[in-house]
């Protein structure tokens, strides 16, 4: 893990909520007042994700190919948190929903943002994928002719407004409520400086999170490719960690 000082951090949490609703004006709300759609929510990082979010009072919309499947999770989900959470098929949750989280397997990930296009038209888009291999030899990063899931999304989805996310976050760590904080920065990229600070408030909702801007989009991808080092540091020393950044 790379540490830092907490001197400033709910000085920094509120300055993101400061600055996304000054923003309201120009069409933009804070996240408390936003649906947020987890596309691939019964995996476990969606469901560790929208876990949290549903405990922090915000509205969740679960997504999945199939429906029954993410009905059933999202009353799970909601019994843990105490949240508002519903399910629906990948295509009702990204409609219902005004920010979206990917959070689907790297195989999946461009034939459902493909059909997904409409639904997620116009809307903040959050990409967490990270394209990754095993073998013998442990994680390795995969090759992505875009050069990043986020940069294909992109592509994908020229109508959105897209970043990147949670790529460092451990599901565990989500889904277990009795971590009332957790030790982490996010590092959010993307080209709109609008959803960017959304994003980082969204970060910021989960006790113990900051969100830090991370760079423009083309550089996701030693943000993804970074998720390998991390899985192999979690194996060696059985932990669940993840990053801070000093000096912010």
């Amino acid at each position: 893990m790379i540490s830092s000082a907490a001197s400033g951090t709910q000085s920094n949490r509120r300055g993101v909520a400061d600055t996304v609703l000054e923003r309201k004006g120009a069409g933009v709300a804070g996240v408390q007042e936003m649906t947020i759609g987890v596309v691939g929510g019964t995996g476990a990082q969606g469901r560790g994700l929208a876990t949290r979010w549903a405990a922090a009072g915000l509205k969740v919309v679960i997504g999945s190919r199939n429906a029954e499947r993410a009905q059933e999770t999202a009353r799970e989900i909601a019994e843990a948190s105490g949240g508002d959470v519903t399910g629906q098929d990948n295509a009702g949750c990204a409609a219902a929903a005004d920010i979206v989280l990917i959070a689907l397997p790297w195989e999946a990930h461009a034939d459902t943002l493909r059909a997904l296009r409409s639904e997620l038209a116009g809307k903040i888009v959050v990409d967490c994928v990270n394209p990754l291999g095993f073998d013998k030899k442990g994680p390795y990063a995969l090759p992505v002719p875009e050069g990043s899931a986020a940069q294909q999304a992109e592509q994908l989805l020229p109508e959105s407004r897209v970043t990147a996310a949670f790529h460092h976050v451990s599901a565990v760590t989500l889904a277990d409520l009795s971590v009332s904080e957790i030790d982490l920065d996010v590092l959010v990229l993307g080209d709109d400086r609008e959803a960017t600070d959304v994003v980082r408030e969204l970060a910021a909702t989960i006790p113990g999170v900051r969100g830090i801007y991370g760079g423009r989009l083309r550089n996701a991808h030693q943000v993804e490719a970074f998720t390998a080092n991390l899985i192999a540091i979690n194996r060696r020393y059985k932990a669940h960690a993840g990053l801070r950044i000093t000096d912010v």
